[in-house]
């Protein structure tokens, strides 16, 4: 078990498992906050990095593309504070963060998490229902249905039809778009068959935001409804956990046999030998690996 405990958050892995656990401290996001604990599989991962300097450090996760729908869903748009997967340590905690990072690289290597990019999403999603006022307008979201409600600050061309609902049916795709210098931002929701070039400011289906301290939670509504979509890279069908793909009989395939865990591990031994004399691992990599494999047996 490796874990660390700071104002910014508290990171823990178990082996399999890490998660992620947003501090109280003022300086923490509201995204983050409401976002809540995230807990991340390995096979989610893609790397993680530990950054030192002179008054604090950083602890940084990279995902797997297409393994996160809030990371789909914000383009890699969303800015250091507001990122879920970082961590700013203490000097004082700096062997704890590089012993997480030992721990985590250790389990990737073992576990043979591939770097190809996902399928289907490994991460549910925030939690529905869900709803966020910013901008022009309140967004929420039940799993099902979306509602678009405005403000006094909506334009009267957008405002005048009253609410939007909109069945998640129909939407087509979703996009979070944070505001930069004097360009705003918005959360629109494409919609089929009903195609529009309208800017967010006119377009009914579409929450204008203005850079205000709101306006980034837009984005959990963008991954809520992105996670129920098909996923860009898979065949049509969300598998998310909140949309589970249904599979004929006939394709679902038969359990595999039960592996003595033991043996495993001895292959995995051996494996590691061959990677260390092909020269693909360095001494320490090797050693470190070996070790990690020993301490299952």
């Amino acid at each position: 078990m490796a874990e660390i405990i700071q104002r910014d958050g508290t990171w823990t892995f178990d082996g399999e498992t890490l998660r992620l656990v947003p501090g109280r401290d003022k300086n923490v996001s509201l995204l983050r906050k409401s976002l809540g604990e995230l807990a991340m599989p390995v096979g989610a991962l893609a790397g993680i990095a530990f950054e030192q300097g002179k008054k604090s450090g950083r602890l940084r996760l990279r995902l797997r593309d297409g393994a996160d729908p809030l990371l789909h869903a914000a383009g890699g748009r969303l800015g250091d504070a507001a990122d879920p997967y970082q961590l700013t340590v203490e000097p004082d905690r700096y062997g704890v963060a590089e012993y997480v990072v030992d721990e985590v690289r250790n389990a990737l290597l073992i576990e043979q998490v591939p770097a190809a990019p996902c399928d289907s999403y490994l991460l549910p999603g925030p939690s529905v229902p869900l709803s966020v006022s910013a901008g022009d307008g309140t967004a929420s979201f039940d799993g099902e249905t979306i509602r678009l409600e405005w403000n006094w600050k909506t334009e009267e061309a957008k405002s005048a039809a009253g609410a939007r609902t909109l069945a998640l049916s129909e939407v087509a795709a979703v996009e979070w778009q944070p505001a930069v210098g004097l360009e705003n931002g918005y959360l629109r929701f494409a919609v089929r068959h009903a195609p529009t070039k309208a800017p967010p400011k006119y377009d009914p289906n579409s929450v204008e935001l203005w850079g205000f301290k709101k306006d980034p939670l837009m984005a959990l509504v963008a991954a809520a409804v992105q996670v129920r979509l098909p996923h860009p890279a898979g065949t049509g069908v969300s598998k998310s956990p909140a949309a589970p793909a249904a599979l004929p009989a006939a394709a679902v395939p038969a359990p595999a046999p039960a592996e003595d865990s033991h043996d495993a591990l001895l292959r995995r031994l051996r494996e590691l030998g061959e990677l260390h004399q092909a020269g693909v691992l360095t001494e320490a990599e090797f050693t470190t690996a070996k070790q990690a494999v020993l301490k299952r047996l």
